[in-house]
């Protein structure tokens, strides 16, 4: 039986199938763009109501939708922007998934999650025996720290038998026997960490200007430091997958 549109008895035809498949914890609508109906009205209003719909049936059903969308071609910063259409699809969602191969003929690619209930997550995966595999998986945490430069883990080294340490950012980097970075830099990034990187570890550092320049001050914070576990992946209410 062919699927109606979604302004015309989709979701009807939705509620019938559970009436003889009561169990049923997971609909797959493939693809998105099969189900709708050509809008002339603001597109942003039409992308939103459409996910809405679908949300609502799953919401009041306590199942979950995937739907399956497609991404531009366009390079983008944000992954998520890829997404074909406006934001209201990723807005009304409860998760967006894209996976992206970087070439064509590759067989791995990146499935990049986020959602209001689901930390935002990237996934190595391998398409092996008509099947994707988990080659590797890095949470928002793991991903931040990437970002932080090396020397800022070779300071929390340098720190690890010092209960303080002052001076200028010239002489720190000559007390950690640093040549690659020069003081602007190191100050930018103990600026820009401070509260975040720096307080993980229990550095604290603060700054005055002297008559002879910056003055740097790092200093340990006492506390225990604590390991927040880890929560699998799962399927939100209404997903939306672009491949």
């Amino acid at each position: 039986m062919a699927s109606c549109k979604l302004s015309d008895g989709l979701i009807v035809q939705l509620e019938d199938y559970l009436k003889d498949y009561p169990n049923s914890r997971l609909i797959v609508i493939d693809t998105l763009q099969k189900v709708r109906t050509a809008s002339k009205d603001n597109a942003y209003a039409s992308d939103y109501g459409d996910i809405s719909l679908i949300k609502d049936f799953a919401d009041r059903h306590s199942l979950a939708v995937i739907v399956v969308h497609h991404i531009r071609k366009q390079n983008d910063s944000d992954v998520f922007n890829k997404v074909s259409g406006t934001t209201g699809l990723t807005g009304s969602a409860d998760a967006t998934f894209v996976l992206e191969k970087e070439k064509r003929a590759s067989d791995t690619a990146k499935l990049y999650v986020t959602g209001r209930d689901t930390p935002y997550q990237e996934y190595t995966l391998r398409f092996r025996d008509c099947s994707w595999e988990l080659v590797e998986r890095k949470t928002q945490e793991q991903l931040a720290k990437e970002t932080i430069p090396d020397v800022l883990f070779r300071l929390v080294d340098f720190m690890r038998d010092k209960e303080e340490w002052a001076g200028t950012a010239t002489e720190l980097l000559a007390a950690m026997r640093e040549t690659e970075t020069i003081p602007t830099v190191i100050t930018k990034w103990l600026n820009e960490y401070r509260t975040t990187f720096l307080n993980e570890n229990h550095i604290v550092y603060q700054y005055s200007r002297k008559k002879h320049g910056r003055q740097i001050s790092l200093a340990k914070r006492a506390g225990d430091s604590g390991d927040g576990g880890d929560s699998d992946i799962g399927i939100p209410p209404v997903t939306v997958i672009d491949a």
